[in-house]
């Protein structure tokens, strides 16, 4: 009872340096290292030759991010696959992914033979709707990819905009939103792919049924650099017959705040902007198109 107490008494950091202690063993290993360690011999985790693994067919993702794959390749060379890949068994030798096709992806480019990994056992549907659902909650699909992922699963699964809601655990509202983006012309559509535009600037111009007068808004949001409000604007001066006019700022920047605008974003080759009220108060805004332009603003700041 006595010894009972004495090590409730030391406190957890004693506890948990105790239990290290314990299970040292003659290899000192990292702690990423002894997760690894653990994701390989935990119940349920295969290692699965590469070999033996195909892509998923039903993958909705079509772009893989370059720079993104070749860090996850740097952080497996380092520490090793963190967690497993989903697998389906297709025949006794061959396996489809269900998740992780990155993972997958980088395994093979720095040469490993065997990838850790969960086998499941899954239909096409299931294929379908567990890679549109992971990658949906991942946050790694653009709008487009998105739209097209909910439409084939309503397609090929039969599910009405209610069902798939429940599905993927969106609102019905936020389906119709992304679906509504697969009526819109070629040309936006693969400028909201390049990031050219917004989701909300691509709902804006859903308002205005000429499909001339669409790519022209499309355009003037490219050309002007129009904010959301802007392009929500137009629309409205277009339902009322006005046709397609740059609606003027609300508010007019100092002249010493547009030097400053202009200085700075030359100097970070990024555009600057100025949120400001009429007390004064108000913030500085900085756009950018990727990861390396934001890595080149951080490195000035710094």
């Amino acid at each position: 009872m006595a010894q009972k107490r004495s090590a409730l008494g030391r406190g957890l950091g004693a506890l948990i340096s105790e239990a290290e202690t314990t299970n040292t063993s003659k290899s000192v290993r990292t702690p990423a290292e002894k997760v690894v360690r653990e994701i390989k011999d935990s119940p349920g985790v295969t290692e699965i030759e590469l070999s033996k693994i195909e892509a998923n067919p039903f993958q909705p993702r079509t772009n893989f991010d370059q720079e993104a794959l070749e860090e996850l390749m740097a952080s497996i060379r380092e520490i090793g696959i963190v967690q497993p890949i989903t697998l389906r068994e297709v025949t006794p030798d061959r396996y489809q992914i269900i998740a992780g096709e990155r993972r997958f992806r980088a395994s093979q480019l720095i040469g490993k033979m065997k990838i850790p990994a969960y086998v499941r056992k899954a239909n096409d549907q299931d294929m379908l709707e567990m890679a549109l659902v992971e990658n949906i909650q991942r946050q790694d699909l653009d709008a487009i990819e998105i739209a097209l992922s909910y439409q084939r699963l309503m397609d090929e699964c039969e599910l009405t905009q209610e069902l798939l809601s429940e599905r993927v655990g969106k609102k019905r509202s936020t389906v119709t939103n992304y679906l509504r983006l697969l009526k819109l012309p070629v040309e936006i559509q693969l400028g909201i792919r390049k990031q050219l535009l917004s989701m909300g600037h691509a709902r804006a111009i859903i308002g205005v049924e000429d499909v001339i007068k669409q790519l022209d808004i499309f355009a003037k949001i490219i050309k002007e650099g129009l904010s959301v409000r802007q392009t929500e604007e137009i629309v409205r001066n277009i339902s009322a017959g006005k046709g397609i006019v740059t609606p003027k700022k609300t508010s007019e920047l100092s002249s010493e705040l547009l030097d400053i605008k202009k200085v700075l974003g030359d100097k970070i080759s990024a555009s600057v902007d100025f949120k400001q009220s009429k007390k004064g108060s108000g913030k500085m805004i900085i756009s950018y198109k990727d990861k390396k332009q934001l890595d080149q603003i951080l490195k000035f700041f710094n």
